[in-house]
């Protein structure tokens, strides 16, 4: 998938994120060195306090490091101001999260498409795209219902037809069936096998090996440092 002089998409340079608790100073990310590229499904693993969400929140322009430098697709962004890491999180990247972040007061419809509205995209180039999103996700005919009228399951999907609106470089999957049952957390995973066989990028953030195994790509975080970085067939050669 990767040649030698391909530029990654995304590229942690010596990235040290540091806390001060009193008097001592807790490494959150430690050093840490990462490239990811166009393509690409990487879990990253680890407990928690393990740096795992420190890594999610840098690469996701939700935080910015203490020092070292952050490269996406190409462009220096480690030291972006707050307004320019929005600017960046609104074009660049997509979200799914554990607790899905609906809002309950608006529709599957109006959900998906808020950060088209927020982007300024015309209404209807804006409605075009976000009912290709919800049916692509299997919620046609869904538009106007509300979240609490949706299963666990569902709602996990808005967000995953949310997170695809704005045609990412990057879909950022935050623990993303930590609220699921079995079942459907099986089913939202194969839809993220999917979206990446189309040849979308998924960073998958994850304290759980058995999901971390549905990457292609395991990077194994403890104490702030990177201690596994290969493919997930030698992170877990026995299945574990």
């Amino acid at each position: 998938m990767t040649t030698a002089n391909q530029t990654p998409l995304i590229e942690l340079r010596d990235i040290y994120k540091i806390y001060h608790m009193g008097d001592t100073e807790v490494h959150a990310s430690d050093g840490v060195s990462l490239k990811i590229y166009k393509g690409e499904f990487v879990a990253i693993v680890g407990q928690s306090g393990s740096g795992k969400s420190t890594l999610m929140n840098i690469i996701g322009c939700l935080d910015v490091p203490t020092t070292g430098q952050y490269y996406l697709n190409g462009e220096d962004v480690s030291e972006l101001t707050d307004d320019e890491q929005a600017e960046i999180r609104n074009k660049t990247l997509g979200f799914i999260f554990q607790q899905y972040n609906l809002i309950p007061k608006l529709t599957v419809q109006e959900n998906v498409e808020l950060s088209l509205l927020y982007a300024g995209m015309p209404a209807e180039e804006r409605a075009e795209r976000v009912r290709y999103q919800i049916d692509r996700v299997g919620l046609k005919g869904k538009y106007k219902n509300l979240p609490s009228q949706l299963s666990g399951g569902q709602q996990q999907r808005v967000s995953i037809a949310r997170a695809l609106a704005g045609d990412p470089s990057v879909i950022l999957a935050d623990e993303p069936t930590g609220a699921l049952d079995s079942r459907t957390s099986r089913e939202v995973l194969d839809f993220l096998q999917k979206l990446n066989d189309e040849g979308n990028t998924i960073v998958l953030i994850t304290h759980d090996n058995g999901i971390a195994q549905e990457a292609k790509r395991v990077v194994r975080v403890a104490d702030g440092k990177i201690i596994f970085d290969g493919p997930a067939r030698e992170a877990f050669p026995r299945g574990d």
